[in-house]
């Protein structure tokens, strides 16, 4: 669990970074990319997949498969985000 745990938050910190780096380049960048936090339909799309992830992760893989399924719901709230795509 520790490992999942651990390259869970990697990726994360991944993303993290992306958004600072495009903060830099481009002042105000970062603070659209993270909208997704704000915006309801992102935030819907990624309650479904965690939902719907978690479920099916909780049965295959127990508390692994509830990690992969916060991640996964959260990169596909970031990917639905329609306010942080063309700023």
């Amino acid at each position: 669990m520790e490992a999942t745990l651990l390259l869970a938050v990697v990726v994360l910190a991944a993303l993290v970074i992306r958004t600072a780096v495009e903060e830099m380049r481009e002042p105000g960048r970062g603070r659209a990319r993270w909208a997704f936090l704000k915006d309801r339909r992102a935030l819907a799309a990624g309650a479904v997949v965690t939902v719907a992830l978690g479920s099916l992760g909780w049965l295959l893989g127990g508390g692994q498969g509830l990690v992969w399924a916060c991640l996964a719901g959260v990169l596909a709230a970031y990917a639905t985000n329609a306010r942080g795509r063309d700023t």
